[in-house]
């Protein structure tokens, strides 16, 4: 794979921490890799945005960012409050095959959920893969609610003839509660795809250092990590 795309069920529930435990396994394996982020809201011209903080987490990593809108909304309601041209899914694809011509891996992050809008027009990310003919990764939280929203997601790229990669916890919880490990159990039933993976809370708070010798122990072996989900759901068993 030289494109995957990142998306998720939500907005807020890992999907930078899980895009740079991503290119730190790669990066540490000697590919060179790319993050691009095609819209960033909610951040000011000279804030460090979501391709940064991919970066100095995961280390010697290419990041683009394709638009960025100052209000925290969708990133077509962004660009259109803020008088500014929205990044359509067209752009987005261009730019990631630009990318792959010169990188063995580029991460698409997405802006919230798969079907968030990104333009006038009703283009999302789910189109965007689809140019791209890439597969999507999808971050999912642990807890209660989750099952729905990764359902949904799985049956909108299927809809769509889009590859779903498989799912992966994007912050797993010091002391999951019952529902938490429960999922883990149905969470790959409810996506139809394999779960690939588990980053723990407040991992993106580690030492960069830190944080990508880490990385490997919290992704499967299809990502290029160690991370084993029976194993995994074994010692979670309610």
């Amino acid at each position: 794979m030289s494109v995957i795309v990142v998306s998720g069920t939500g907005t807020e529930i890992g999907k930078t921490i899980v895009t740079a435990a991503l290119a730190a396994v790669a990066a540490g394996q000697g590919r060179s890799v790319a993050v691009l982020k095609p819209a960033q809201t909610g951040l000011g011209p000279h804030e460090r945005g979501d391709a940064d903080e991919v970066v100095r987490l995961s280390g010697a990593v290419t990041s683009a960012e394709l638009g960025r809108f100052p209000e925290p909304l969708a990133p077509a309601t962004a660009a259109r409050r803020a008088g500014m041209t929205p990044v359509g899914p067209q752009e987005v694809a261009e730019a990631a095959e630009k990318l792959a011509a010169s990188h063995d891996l580029v991460l698409v992050e997405g802006a919230g959920g798969l079907l968030v809008r990104f333009d006038a027009e009703g283009g999302t990310l789910a189109d965007s893969a689809r140019l791209l003919g890439a597969p999507v990764l999808v971050v999912t939280p642990a807890g209660l609610g989750t099952l729905n929203a990764t359902a949904l997601t799985a049956e909108a790229l299927r809809a769509r003839g889009i590859a779903q990669l498989g799912v992966v916890v994007g912050s797993w919880p010091a002391v999951p509660d019952l529902a938490a490990r429960c999922n883990l159990a149905d969470l790959p039933e409810a996506a139809g795809a394999p779960l690939l993976g588990a980053v723990p809370e407040g991992a993106g708070a580690l030492e960069p250092a830190r944080f990508r010798a880490a990385a490997v122990e919290w992704l499967a072996p299809v990502l290029g990590g160690s991370w084993d989900a029976q194993r995994f759901t074994s010692a979670h068993r309610p």
